[in-house]
């Protein structure tokens, strides 16, 4: 498959600035915490004063609003001020409005597609695009349950290292490595996993669908586009892949999306801190793949 032209990180460092300068873009304070489970140094992210949690609530509850009313796709026409550029011809970089993390990207279709639709080879290719101009965890929220709050179909990337720290549970899958799909005994949520041995797209496309069929995510016809039969969340980085299936949204009031499964978690405020040091992480995170 022929690569691609992708933005590179000075068109992502200068959009951000002046998405910043203009007011356009709306990062969210939080205080970092760690918790240790399972040999994983897991990074919780708690918003960070009250301002900022009653600003969240009222995003959440706009967000409400429009699921009840008419739907506006945000994808198209995007915000302008918020728009890095094209990767190819059937994708775009856009800054997420809404960050926890800096430099949070989404990689949108050009045209709408159903977020619930299998991601194809041209969404890979988009994806290498980025990740050879810049190191970064690529992801996939497949459907609500997974996390996902658009249904135009998008991935998302956060530059590693995240925070200036590398993914924590990447040793688990280091140690665990094996040819073909493979699971990490270290990680205690459903799973499977599988090493990249090189950046090629159509390679990284054909592992993606074998990690769904290992999870029990099978390609569903709607209507002559084909779809996952369930929820699943997926991990990508230059080396490696990652999918697990997922049966509910939240786990005792904690939304979970596929950030959480590569270590980086968030809480509300100190009553769900609380339960997450109380559950733990890890039982927080297999909570989330049983339905």
């Amino acid at each position: 498959m022929a690569r691609i032209n992708a933005p590179s990180w000075d068109d992502v460092v200068t959009r951000t600035e002046s998405a910043l300068a203009c007011g356009a873009l709306r990062s969210f304070d939080t205080v970092r915490s760690v918790i240790e489970d399972g040999g994983v140094r897991f990074l919780v992210r708690q918003a960070a004063n009250l301002a900022r949690k009653e600003e969240a609530s009222k995003v959440a509850a706009k967000a409400t609003a429009d699921a009840a009313s008419a739907w506006r796709d945000p994808f198209s026409p995007c915000e302008a001020s918020l728009r890095v550029g094209d990767i190819g011809a059937r994708h775009f970089l856009l800054l997420n409005k809404f960050n926890v993390l800096a430099n949070h990207l989404l990689i949108v279709t050009t045209d709408f597609e159903p977020q619930e639709s299998l991601i194809h080879a041209d969404d890979f290719a988009a994806l290498f695009a980025c990740l050879d101009r810049f190191d970064a965890l690529g992801f996939y929220n497949g459907g609500a349950i997974a996390g996902s709050s658009q249904p135009h179909k998008h991935l998302q990337m956060v530059p590693l290292p995240l925070d200036g720290h590398a993914l924590s549970i990447e040793p688990a899958i280091e140690h665990a490595r094996a040819d073909g799909v493979f699971r990490a005994p270290q990680l205690a949520f459903t799973h499977a996993a599988a090493w990249l041995d090189d950046d090629d797209p159509a390679h990284a496309h054909a592992t993606y669908l074998q990690l769904l069929d290992a999870i029990g995510v099978q390609p569903l016809d709607v209507a002559g586009v084909m779809h996952q039969s369930a929820p699943y969340n997926l991990l990508v980085t230059r080396r490696w892949m990652l999918a697990a299936p997922r049966g509910v949204s939240h786990v005792e009031g904690i939304a979970l999306n596929a950030l959480g499964f590569a270590g980086s978690l968030f809480v509300r405020d100190d009553a769900q801190r609380r339960i997450l040091e109380t559950l733990g992480p890890m039982k927080l995170l297999a909570d989330a793949t049983i339905s």
